[in-house]
């Protein structure tokens, strides 16, 4: 299928592009290019809207695809450490009233979200957002962030957990969160910084570089980015908010034995390595950002 091939970057607009990496891991091959003014990465020429929607069937979710992720729902008691230990500390920084969480899945975000927000969310995967929606009725939108149904300064807080780099036009979703959220109201954002040092050393090794990831961001363009689509202030956390321990209980759902828990010190000190880091440098390639409006 022909694909459009980006001539500027989609970021910042800068026509000042070049090949920076080419993923031939995958049945389908793709390549990376890089902005020489921004260093915002991304694919180029990105799948079609067509080929993305169809990388979100059962497959997908199922393990059997050549790119998929794990279902949610199998590992649903061990991953609520997180969802919950994350909603909380949202809570603490966002006002009381709806959430949307954008990339839903099934819903297990959604699910921690209630003791503090009214949930909503959106998913592209039919597959999962149905599923979703039988749990929240009339509150999950089966599309994306362009096709959405809900009205403007509505949510209190949104989530892109993993998601931001699934999109051709961060920039535009970013802008369209901002008109989402109530004043005051908090976006979280969770991907990987491609100037960490996990990152650059790894370079088209790098375990992020998947096909359904269309953009790829530093830490550093993408709190340009919010701040250019009206973001007041930012935060970024190292490797992520909540600490490490909802990450070790969360680990064991692939545990089969005691021995497993052998991979503990290795997750930990992954987690004191991501706490080095200044200005632009980061030991690893994990963060999490809050903006708010």
């Amino acid at each position: 299928m022909f694909r459009n091939k980006h001539q500027a970057c989609p970021l910042c607009g800068s026509e000042k592009i070049g090949r920076c990496y080419t993923i031939t891991k995958y049945a389908n091959p793709f390549t990376i290019d890089k902005c020489e003014k921004c260093s915002f990465m991304f694919m180029n020429p990105p799948f079609t809207e067509a080929e993305i929607k169809n990388m979100y069937r059962e497959d997908y979710y199922s393990g059997k695809a050549d790119y998929s992720y794990v279902d949610e729902r199998e590992i649903e008691r061990f991953a609520m450490h997180v969802w919950k230990k994350r909603m909380k500390f949202i809570a603490r920084h966002a006002p009381a009233g709806n959430y949307l969480d954008v990339g839903a899945a099934f819903g297990g975000l959604m699910k921690a979200a209630e003791q503090y927000f009214i949930p909503h969310g959106i998913e592209i995967s039919p597959y999962a957002g149905e599923k979703a929606s039988a749990l929240f009725p009339g509150r999950v939108h089966i599309g994306t962030l362009e096709d959405h149904p809900f009205s403007g300064d509505y949510f209190s807080a949104i989530t892109m957990i993993e998601l931001i780099e699934h999109l051709e036009d961060p920039r535009r979703a970013l802008a369209r969160c901002h008109g989402l959220l109530k004043k005051g109201g908090l976006l979280v954002v969770q991907t990987a910084n491609m100037d960490g040092r996990q990152a650059r050393q790894l370079k088209d090794r790098y375990e992020y570089f998947m096909p359904g990831h269309l953009s790829y961001f530093s830490m550093s363009n993408l709190r340009s980015t919010l701040r250019e689509c009206g973001f007041s202030r930012i935060k970024v956390y190292y490797p992520v908010e909540f600490g490490l321990i909802p990450k070790l209980l969360k680990s064991r759902h692939a545990f089969k034995s005691f021995k497993d828990y052998r991979a503990w010190p290795r997750i930990s000190w992954y987690h004191v390595k991501s706490k080095v880091h200044c200005g632009t440098f980061a030991m690893t390639s994990s963060m999490v950002i809050y903006a708010y409006k």
